[in-house]
């Protein structure tokens, strides 16, 4: 028999330590050669890590969400055994060592099954009467005859049944029962007859350990807050000659991508930042220099199942609303199934983030550290707008701009989300020389 030690490989320039975020191993189990050992996470990316020999795990490096050192051993590999061999006496010997606080009468005791309650005796030797062929299911709903009785609608009586709500006992006024009595029924006390399936109930605490990407997210939002004075503004744009603009282009977009608002966005974004180039920029703390970027890599914020990720356009200034539009799906596909490369995820010297529909009101966006903005826009309503003496109907968006006060001041936010608004509101002049 012989021991490898599978140490952590360098998965990235600069990279010194990588987090644990799943094992597919334990110990005592056999693993064969380019089998899966484990998840490693570094920049957001993560990296699986495969066994370069057959054999039995001997011991694994830590726990999920332990940060390993770059070089370290990760997994120790008993090697030079058949496939289907059970694990060696001196590998439980081990496996025993290395467990603190489980001995043999602990093991015995997970492992045997759970004692079958018996079935309760009869009493005062009555026998008793046969039992069902199944089990009767008990309804919490009233019987349906007294349903019967009680005049009212077919989605009445079916919300009725769903409530679990006898409605011979709902008082009406009428001679149907009606929405309403329901609603009154509920909201003034339901007698004894009412019994709510869907009440909510208490449930237990559930300690969730917060590791990988979640971890992550919280690493640098808290930075970013701790670091960074934040000032938020916010604008009321007309976009409704730009939907009307994308309701055209996408009428006869062909075999192109569908547009949505973002294309547009990012490209107002493009032709506006050069003369604000204080809002493309990247403030190192440290060394106290601020780098305004003369290209608009932007990042784009995407919910993953993972966390919130930000994959990066690069050189959105170069590209057109349809290549935006291929480049945005293409990276948000990226990131969400967990292939997006480790350059994708870095570099970015601007972001946008956006909740499409569900965007509300305003947003007050937490900045991409080391970046100085973060442009958020929101979602898209129908009001009645004032024209001098016309109301007309219009469709209104606002658009937030979280910007760091060390670099950025209000004047110039300000005047940034003005430029992007001539833009919006007259987007012929998006594709104008």
């Amino acid at each position: 028999m012989a021991r490898f030690e599978f140490r952590l490989p360098d998965i990235g320039e600069g990279i010194a330590e990588a987090e644990i975020v799943e094992w597919h191993v334990k110990v005592g189990d056999r693993v064969e050669e380019d089998g899966r050992l484990a998840d490693m996470m570094t920049d957001k990316a993560t990296v699986e890590m495969e066994s370069p020999v057959a054999g039995v795990v001997l011991s694994l490096a830590g726990e999920v969400g332990d940060q390993i050192a770059i070089g370290s051993t990760l997994v120790v590999i008993e090697t030079e055994g058949e496939a289907e061999a059970p694990v060696p006496e001196a590998v439980e010997d081990q496996i025993a060592a290395e467990t603190p606080g489980v001995d043999e009468a602990s093991v015995a005791e997970t492992a045997a099954p759970e004692p079958v309650a018996a079935a309760p005796a009869p009493n005062d030797g009555v026998a008793p009467s046969p039992a069902p062929a199944s089990p009767a299911r008990v309804e919490p709903v009233v019987p349906a005859t007294a349903d019967r009785h009680a005049l009212a609608s077919p989605a009445v009586r079916q919300r009725a049944r769903d409530l679990g709500i006898d409605l011979a006992s709902v008082k009406t006024e009428g001679d149907r029962v009606r929405h309403a009595d329901l609603d009154a029924y509920l909201r003034y006390g339901s007698g004894e007859g009412y019994h709510a399936p869907h009440a909510s109930r208490a449930r237990d605490d559930q300690p969730v350990k917060v590791i990988g990407m979640r971890r992550r997210i919280a690493e640098n939002m808290a930075a970013s807050k701790r670091t960074i004075p934040h000032f938020t503004y916010v604008d009321e744009i007309d976009v409704t000659a730009l939907e009307a603009m994308r309701g055209d282009l996408n009428a006869n977009r062909g075999t192109r991508p569908k547009l949505t608002m973002l294309p547009f966005l990012i490209v107002a974004i493009c032709r506006t930042i050069p003369q604000f180039p204080m809002l493309n920029a990247r403030y190192d703390d440290e060394a106290g220099v601020v780098t305004r970027h003369g290209r608009v890599h932007l990042g784009m914020a995407t919910q993953t199942d993972a966390g919130l990720m930000v994959p990066v356009i690069r050189d959105a200034q170069d590209r057109n609303v349809w290549q935006l539009a291929t480049e945005i799906t293409r990276l948000a596909e990226a990131a969400r199934t967990g292939k997006a490369k480790s350059e994708e995820l870095s570099g970015s010297t601007l972001t946008v983030t956006s909740l499409g529909p569900l965007g509300g009101i305003a947003t007050t966006p937490v900045i991409n550290r080391p970046e100085v903005a973060i442009i958020g826009p929101n979602k898209i309503v129908e009001r009645p707008m004032f024209y001098g003496d016309e109301i007309v109907r219009a469709k209104l968006m606002n658009l937030s701009i979280s910007c760091d006060h060390r670099v950025v001041d209000g004047w110039d936010a300000a005047s940034y989300v003005q430029a992007l608004k001539k833009l919006l509101e007259t987007p012929v002049l998006l594709f104008a020389d």
